[in-house]
């Protein structure tokens, strides 16, 4: 698993590429936790992420409370159609803003 951060106008866009499964979601979190600063926007993009397991969901969810924690909006991009079925089905899509495009994404996190 990579993460890669940049800067994007105001929001902080954490690229994910590899599977998030239950050997690479704890390093994945803890570099998750490093990057989400307090009060800045952050977006996750999933256009590289090709699986995902119960632990990466997690990791998912716990992005998302140390989000809510520290006051900051969270987003998904780029979420491959498998990603989003599980996240449909398991209630995670309603805790996310998500959208298509980073710039869509962007938009929908500044105006949050």
């Amino acid at each position: 698993m990579r993460v890669d951060k940049q800067m994007v106008d105001t929001v902080t866009v954490v690229s994910l590429t590899g599977d998030l499964d239950a050997r690479s979601a704890p390093v994945a979190q803890q570099e998750l936790s490093d990057l989400i600063p307090e009060c800045t926007p952050v977006l996750l993009d999933m256009s590289g992420v090709g699986y995902v397991s119960s632990a990466g969901l997690r990791m998912m969810l716990m992005a998302y409370r140390r989000a809510q924690q520290s006051g900051t909006a969270i987003g998904l991009v780029g979420v491959p159609e498998t990603l989003r079925t599980i996240l449909s089905a398991t209630g995670f899509l309603r805790f996310f803003t998500v959208a298509e495009t980073i710039p869509e994404a962007i938009s929908a996190l500044e105006s949050d």
